[in-house]
């Protein structure tokens, strides 16, 4: 004789799809800003810039000026942080409306607006933000170098072409960094890029 067996299946009650798992996002804070890093390196920008960027650099030390170079590359993920927690700290932008970037787990709305913009204040001090900054620029493409120059009045410097120019004032370097390929913004006192921009 044959026995049959049957099984009894409990019935599934969870009615939740599944779903993946999602990482909790990161509220926004001066903690930030040591991810994803900037460069103070001539090494990091784009080939034919910093060509131009190192001869002028050197052409300012050989005259006995002296360079402290402050930024050079800024990856996108950080002109992106910088750049919207200046728009929240100014009021320009509500936490709530910053869109999401790709690799950036930031949560930038906080209990409160108060909290919110108090974040973002701490983010904006912490990365020195003078100048609002662009969420693509030429540090972004590799193609600026924000640098400090001094003990450079009064001495003789050689431009590109070998042409001797005594540095009576500060302005005097633009048509010399321009004949290097590197262009002063003067509405931004440590900046020049390729274009000026």
């Amino acid at each position: 004789m044959t026995r049959t067996v049957t099984a009894e299946l409990t019935p599934r009650t969870d009615t939740t799809p599944a779903v993946a798992d999602v990482p909790a996002r990161d509220k926004s804070g001066a903690h930030w800003v040591g991810r994803f890093p900037g460069s103070a390196s001539l090494d990091d920008l784009a080939a034919g810039f910093r060509a131009g960027a190192t001869a002028f650099i050197g052409a300012i030390q050989a005259a006995g000026g002296r360079v402290t170079v402050v930024a050079t590359y800024r990856p996108r993920e950080r002109a992106y942080l910088m750049h919207y927690s200046a728009k929240i700290n100014s009021g320009d932008l509500a936490p709530s409306a910053v869109p999401p970037m790709p690799g950036v787990n930031i949560d930038w709305v906080h209990d409160t607006p108060a909290a919110s913009k108090a974040a973002a204040r701490a983010m904006v001090a912490a990365y020195g933000i003078v100048f609002p900054p662009a969420l693509v620029s030429r540090h972004t493409e590799r193609a600026a170098v924000d640098m400090t120059i001094t003990g450079i009045i009064g001495k003789s410097i050689l431009d590109a072409t070998g042409q001797e120019v005594v540095v009576k004032k500060m302005s005097d370097l633009h048509a010399v960094g321009a004949s290097y390929g590197v262009h002063k913004l003067v509405s931004d006192p440590p900046h020049w890029s390729d274009d000026g921009h």
